[in-house]
């Protein structure tokens, strides 16, 4: 017996019910059920979704992994601990430094700025801060700078094969030409009158770098007492730095300096000339030689 709702009339309790069922007595599932395609059937429920705070300890390892990955191949924060790269660079400044590109073989270039690991020597009295466990696992994993290595950050002068040298009053010159400084060597500051210098054939496998606050940098024209005259193997080279990140307001990029790609500095091409005119010569000697070998012979 089916009880229906009443609608106001008289209508008596017990009534044939109509079948209003589809055709072959299949069974309509109430309004609301079955799933979205259309079919029977009560569908299964989904699955529980885990909590914010499950997640959030594999969020922050992820995180962690991901910061550890970028600092050890891509990109590192470093801070500015001194004078000697003024105006360009100054104290405090955090700057970020490619370590991608080393690891294709790039090699550093001339006027570049570039953070190295101490040579030995270089930095043996000055005292590093005693960092606490904190600031060890933030540099650790690249969110903060490093304050336990012995880092420096100079600008590449001269790479491997390069002949450098800076007279008394005279500007840095390398391979016989003349570098434009003024527009990133300290106002006031000459090139090298504090330290003149060589001339130095940088070994290969190792660059000259110089601070750009000439007068207040022990660069590599102070050790040339050590082993490949102040110059710095290409292996003690972290990576260069490419921007000025922190604070805001400074933010800038390190660009190359013009005058580090005007012609002829490159000491291989300057030579090329020259190489190309005994290549070419040579067979023309020798074919020379073969005629008059052959006339005589013939005579």
């Amino acid at each position: 017996m089916a009880v229906g709702a009443r609608s106001g009339h008289d209508e008596p309790e017990d009534r044939p019910e109509r079948d209003e069922s589809p055709a072959g007595g299949a069974a309509v599932p109430p309004e609301g059920e079955g799933d979205a395609a259309g079919g029977g059937g009560t569908p299964p429920k989904g699955k529980k979704q885990r909590s914010f705070w499950v997640e959030l300890p594999l969020l922050v390892g992820i995180a962690l992994i991901l910061a550890l990955l970028i600092k050890t191949f891509l990109v590192q924060a470093f801070s500015i601990p001194s004078d000697s790269m003024q105006n360009t660079l100054q104290r405090g400044d955090r700057v970020l430094v490619d370590k991608l590109t080393p690891w294709f073989g790039s090699e550093p270039e001339r006027g570049e700025v570039v953070v190295f690991h101490d040579p030995g020597g270089w930095l043996e009295d000055t005292a590093t801060p005693e960092p606490n466990a904190v600031q060890k696992f933030l540099s650790f994993i690249g969110l903060m700078p490093s304050s336990e290595e012995k880092d420096l950050i100079k600008r590449v002068i001269a790479v491997g094969g390069d002949t450098v040298e800076c007279k008394e009053n005279g500007p840095v010159t390398v391979n016989g030409k003349s570098l434009d400084e003024k527009s990133f060597i300290f106002p006031g500051n000459t090139p090298c009158n504090d330290k003149p210098f060589g001339p130095i054939k940088v070994p290969e496998g190792r660059i000259f770098v110089m601070g750009d606050h000439r007068q207040n940098s022990l660069d590599s024209r102070y050790h040339q007492e050590l082993p490949g005259q102040g110059t710095v193997s290409n292996d003690e080279v972290v990576g260069r730095a490419i921007v000025v990140a922190w604070p805001l307001g400074r933010w800038a990029t390190l660009p190359v300096p013009d005058t580090f790609d005007q012609p002829g500095l490159n000491a291989a091409a300057a030579m090329a000339p020259a190489a190309l005119g005994v290549a070419g010569a040579v067979p023309l000697v020798l074919w020379r030689r073969r005629r008059l070998t052959a006339g005589r012979t013939a005579g």
